[in-house]
Formats: structure tokens, sequence, C-alpha cells
């Protein structure tokens, strides 16, 4: 483990450590790439970290809470604090350009920039084109508000037909 000379953890080494833990409904991101760590403190041995959670009340903050808790204390780090903070709230603007080619390599097409939650219209009266993560086509159409998480609504492409998650933005 990197520690400074009196053997407390580095502040480095706690953000290193937390791109090794995942997202429990999307494993393929780490909650580096969600973008929901948003502070890491250290002072002596003691360590902090802040996270926001994707929605208020989403059900994996508990795990994410806990796989946090258990990398760093395999890290060596036995003394520590994880903070949850609702305000800010977080949005889709806080993931990483990773974490969205991650998404679409996965088969989740990522949040559409500046749509916010839910299915938009644009100024022209036209729907966001959600591009399909699959075969790459912008002709798809929004079958269910809700996919296989609440963040995410389930899309169809009309050109490869195949249906697909699409990560809402918030």
């Amino acid at each position: 483990m990197v520690a400074t000379a009196t053997g407390a953890p580095t502040e480095a080494r706690v953000w290193e450590l937390l791109e090794e833990v995942t997202d429990p409904e999307v494993p393929v991101l780490s909650i580096l790439d969600l973008g929901i760590v948003r502070s890491v403190s250290v002072a002596g041995p003691q360590v902090t970290v802040t996270i926001t959670p994707t929605y208020s009340g989403c059900p994996a903050m508990n795990t994410i809470a806990t796989d946090i808790r258990l990398r760093l204390l395999a890290g060596g780090i036995t003394q520590l604090t994880v903070h949850n903070q609702l305000s800010p709230a977080w949005t889709t603007d806080w993931m990483s350009a990773a974490g969205r080619a991650k998404l679409t390599a996965y088969g989740i097409a990522p949040p559409v920039d500046g749509t916010a939650t839910g299915h938009v219209l644009n100024l022209f009266g036209k729907a966001t084109a959600v591009a399909c993560p699959l075969c790459g086509s912008a002709h798809t159409q929004l079958v269910n508000q809700f996919g296989s998480t609440a963040c995410k609504a389930l899309y169809q492409c009309q050109d490869c037909r195949e249906p697909f998650d699409y990560f809402k933005c918030h």
C-alpha cells in the first residue's frame, strides 16, 4: 500500500482502489466512471469517501458503500467512513467519457447530453435520437420508460430490430 511517512494512506492510493469498485447494476462501470464519488479526504489514518446516489432511493447504494468498505479494507485502510451526500444531485454529466464508451460496448446506450430525465422532445417536437449501441443506427424507438433498472429506459432499434437499454439522463 502506498502510504505517507507516518504510514497513513495517500489520497492517490484511495482513488486507485476506488477504480476497482464496480456498479452492481452495470458491472462494466466503476463507481468513478459513474461519477458518484464526490470526494476523498485523508486525515492521518482516517479516510472519508463521499458518494452521491444516481437517484434518490437507488437500491444499489448500500451495496456500493459496502463494496467501497471491503475494497479499502482489503487495501489496508482500516479507519474508513463512507458518507452519502444528496446535494448537489447526481447528474449523468458526471459520467466519464470512458464510462460512456464502456456502456456502448456493453450494449447499453449512454445518456444523450442535454435531454434531462425521461424522453424529451427537441425544439421542433422531434424525439431525441438515441443511437443503437449494437448497430449505431439512430432509427430507434422508445418502448418503455423503464428498462432493466429504474435508471434505464427500454428502446428498440428499427433497423437491426434488437431491444436495448438506454441509460436515462438525470
